[in-house]
């Protein structure tokens, strides 16, 4: 996919979550990086703690999923579909902010593959880690929604 096409697929892409309910309920923020890497942001939230008071690692999980497949998504022009994740919490998130990258090892015609990191934003600790493998659909009903209504 050329330069400029990537741009309208990201743009497009920020307007799809922007507007996604996953967004208003978690507070998470997306944008890109000069390496078309998804960046998200996490605040804290209490809503998401677990009984020990900490960030649940479903919400650390479902993060690592975000930066994983708007990763791999910019690539494609047809839908993608998580297939696999695996997440490895390494330390608790002792009630900070998150910050999660997403990085891209191959964009294959049938198959995606990224892994993903999150850490502090205030202290750059690494929290949790993650893979992900994404299908590419043929279909194209979702991504020409997105570029053509607005998403």
């Amino acid at each position: 996919m050329f330069a400029a096409d990537r741009n309208k697929r990201r743009e497009a892409l920020l307007r799809l979550f922007s507007r996604a309910p996953i967004q208003q309920t978690f507070g998470m923020q997306l944008h890109y990086n000069e390496h078309d890497q998804a960046v998200f942001l996490l605040p804290h939230n209490p809503l998401f703690e677990h009984a020990m008071k900490d960030l649940h690692g479903g919400a650390i999980a479902t993060l690592v999923d975000n930066a994983g497949w708007f990763t791999a998504a910019v690539r494609y022009q047809t839908w993608i579909a998580t297939v696999e994740l695996q997440v490895r919490l390494l330390e608790p998130a002792r009630r900070k902010n998150l910050r999660a990258v997403g990085r891209l090892l191959r964009a294959g015609k049938n198959l995606a593959v990224t892994d993903m990191e999150v850490r502090t934003q205030s202290s750059g600790r690494l929290v949790a880690v993650g893979t992900g493998t994404f299908s590419v659909t043929r279909r194209n009903t979702e991504t020409e929604k997105i570029q053509n209504n607005g998403y």
